[in-house]
């Protein structure tokens, strides 16, 4: 009689347990940042559904993603760990990282008791473990998750996506006089017709969305369910997803907390909330709030509820993207971004083959080729500055570079040194090549994430401190530049040849030095030793080491392929190494070739493959 009152008692309050804990559904949308949606203060956008919502919950002014493209942000998410922390942030690497150390944050909730389910998006861009293994379904079922609360529903809707916005943009429904266009782009009909055709997409997510909402209530269950709304990242047009701007980050984030758990809402219904959100908050803020297991690895903060933890910055970083190859981070505080380029030779608006599908892509190369752009519109085709500074409260466009204005230097300053105690505390996993770090992993046996926790493996202060020293342009370096080129650390040598080729136009350098790299160990040293050569006028040189590495399959094969294109000379030097070239980098060096005007033969894509 005993064990079976006992047994009661645990059911009892088991359930009772499990009625005190929310449900969430959280219904995320593809590459539109907030000049997509009316509740954030477009008046020609069309999304009524998520208004409603906002009114109904409270409205995020300040939420960033940390990666502006889907598979790093994702990795991002599922794991509570940035993605550059772990070596994940490059486009579609699936590089490995210690799965028995880091959970999924589905595990947890598991753990928790909740039901899992994700209809039906992972592209988690992690290797050693199938995407779809930590959810308990990837199908939205209503009376499947009646039956099993608390739930957390992740309904990924599609047709935000940057591929909506491809195609024929001349019969659109939202008219192209009733759009806003960023002050970066230039007025010209394509442009306009490419921002109402993506209107037209966004209406319809704004639909699903709806729809979802509606079946929730239908449901009986909307009075248990907290539902959470956002996109993946910013976008879609040109200049927005895949770079650090306010356009490519600053995404909505509209959260509806039922009355039952009211002590969760950070403001009251229909308030807009100025604290800071960085996307890596989620994860942890989720597993908080449903009473799941918040391990330490998790370097996120919790931004709901009597457990919220102040956020002062956010942080945001760009490594290659797809074919091209580029390397950026970001700061920012609720008015102010500062970004940092640590390429900055490689052109913000370098063809992308993908992006490049898109009309308004088309038409404002062909606007800048024809010389009809101005300072502002053409910029994007230019090279970057080493740093940039936005006053986002009044630039959101971010076009106006303040970085040299002397009245933000001490702003400039604090933000530079908190980008950098932030590299330090998270483990900053791209201050050297993809490629370089990828082929010190395999060598060491560890992932990335392990590897670059050990300073005898990634000496992360060094190449933090090198790399500043080369983004700097100061001829007073040169000498300590010279010296590192023997370094027996390679990732120094890299940041002293960098710092060589951005000193080569305001000093003379020793060519004879900088030809002995060309025999250095590290492949990307010598193609940058390579291009100050090629620079100062030893093409012959230059063309004969991006010649062998290509025709040996470099690990550095990507780099000097973008390299080459960069230069703009041409490719006929090249053609017959580029061809033999077999190094493959995700698939991405075919790409590069395509990219480039060589005909390649790519294998068949697998079926159902996760859009980009």
């Amino acid at each position: 009689m005993k064990k079976i009152l006992a047994f009661l008692l645990v059911l009892v309050s088991t359930s009772v347990f499990a009625d005190d804990r929310p449900n969430i559904l959280w219904l995320t949308c593809e590459d539109n940042n907030v000049n997509w949606v009316g509740c954030y203060g477009n008046p020609f956008a069309e999304t009524p559904n998520i208004d409603k919502l906002a009114e109904q919950g409270v409205q995020y002014m300040h939420c960033y993603a940390n990666a502006p493209v889907c598979a790093p942000m994702r990795s991002t998410w599922i794991t509570g760990v940035h993605a550059l922390s772990m070596g994940t942030y490059p486009m579609r690497s699936r590089y490995p990282i210690p799965h028995e150390t880091i959970k999924y944050y589905p595990d947890l909730l598991k753990k928790a008791g909740y039901y899992v389910g994700n209809a039906k998006k992972t592209d988690y861009n992690i290797g050693g473990r199938d995407d779809k293994s930590p959810w308990d379904t990837d199908e939205v079922n209503w009376s499947e998750l009646k039956q099993h609360q608390p739930f957390f529903m992740v309904i990924n809707n599609t047709k935000s996506h940057e591929s909506r916005a491809f195609g024929d943009v001349d019969h659109t429904t939202h008219s192209p006089d009733d759009v806003r266009l960023a002050r970066y782009h230039p007025d010209i009909p394509d442009i306009r017709k490419n921002y109402a055709h993506y209107h037209d997409q966004v209406k319809k997510m704004d639909a699903d969305i709806g729809l979802a909402l509606a079946e929730l209530e239908k449901s009986g269950m909307a009075e248990n369910t907290i539902v959470i709304h956002n996109s993946d990242h910013g976008g879609v047009l040109a200049r927005s997803k895949r770079f650090l701007f306010n356009s490519g980050t600053h995404c909505p984030l509209i959260i509806r907390i039922p009355e039952k758990f009211k002590h969760l809402r950070p403001a009251e219904p229909g308030s807009q909330v100025d604290q800071l959100v960085s996307f890596i908050d989620m994860p942890k803020t989720w597993l908080q709030i449903c009473g799941a297991e918040t391990p330490d690895y998790l370097q996120g903060k919790i931004f709901l509820g009597p457990e919220t933890e102040k956020r002062d910055y956010h942080v945001s970083f760009r490594g290659r993207m797809d074919e091209r190859c580029d390397n950026v981070r970001a700061i920012r505080d609720t008015k102010l971004l500062y970004i940092r380029n640590y390429m900055p030779y490689a052109p913000w608006g370098q063809h992308l083959n993908y992006l490049w599908k898109m009309k308004a892509t088309q038409a404002w190369e062909q606007y800048f080729l024809e010389g009809k752009t101005n300072s502002v519109t053409g910029r994007f085709f230019g090279t970057k500055p080493m740093e940039e500074l936005y006053e986002t409260s009044i630039d959101p466009d971010n076009v106006n570079n303040l970085i040299d204005d002397p009245r933000y230097a001490k702003d400039v300053a604090r933000l530079s040194d908190a980008l950098d105690q932030w590299q330090l505390e998270k483990f900053d996993s791209g201050l050297l090549p993809e490629s370089e770090v990828v082929k010190r992993s395999e060598e060491c046996g560890k992932t990335i994430y392990e590897m670059v926790r050990d300073p005898a493996l990634y000496d992360l202060k060094a190449y933090q401190s090198a790399s500043a020293k080369a983004l700097a342009q100061d001829p007073a370096n040169l000498a300590w530049f010279y010296d590192n080129l023997n370094a027996n650390d390679s990732g120094v040598r890299y940041w002293a040849i960098e710092g060589c080729f951005h000193l080569q136009n305001r000093t003379s350098l020793d060519m004879q030095l900088i030809k002995k790299c060309l025999a250095d160990e590290s492949h990307h040293v010598r193609a940058m030793a390579a291009w100050i050569l090629y620079r100062g006028d030893d093409k012959a040189a230059a063309q004969a080491c991006w010649n062998e590495l290509l025709a040996n399959s470099s690990y550095a094969s990507l780099k000097i392929l973008n390299i080459i294109d960069w230069i703009g000379d041409g490719i006929e030097p090249y053609s017959a190494a580029i061809h033999a070239c077999e190094f493959s980098h995700q698939g991405y060096v075919a790409g590069m070739k395509e990219n480039l005007g060589i005909a390649v033969t790519r294998p068949a894509p697998k079926k159902n493959r996760n859009r980009k």
